[in-house]
């Protein structure tokens, strides 16, 4: 893609960045072993695995999820 191309995009209403943007989120989840992960990101997962594997009970419930992000709103 050319710079040209990208600043095409760029004069887009922000409605047809933002289906654009779904469009390419949407090819992207489905070959998600195609996305590349940093070293970063690959870290936190093995790091969060790890907490998981040492104390399975550890979990909370998706109702329990949602309340806390309802009251962090």
């Amino acid at each position: 893609m050319s710079d040209n191309d990208v600043a095409e995009i760029l004069k887009l209403p922000a409605e047809e960045r933002l289906r654009l943007v779904e469009l390419i989120w949407e090819s992207l989840s489905a070959t998600p072993a195609q996305v590349p992960l940093s070293d970063a990101h690959r870290g936190a997962i093995e790091e969060e695995l790890a907490d998981h594997q040492s104390d399975p009970n550890d979990i909370l419930t998706l109702e329990q999820v949602l309340a806390e992000v309802r009251r962090a709103r």
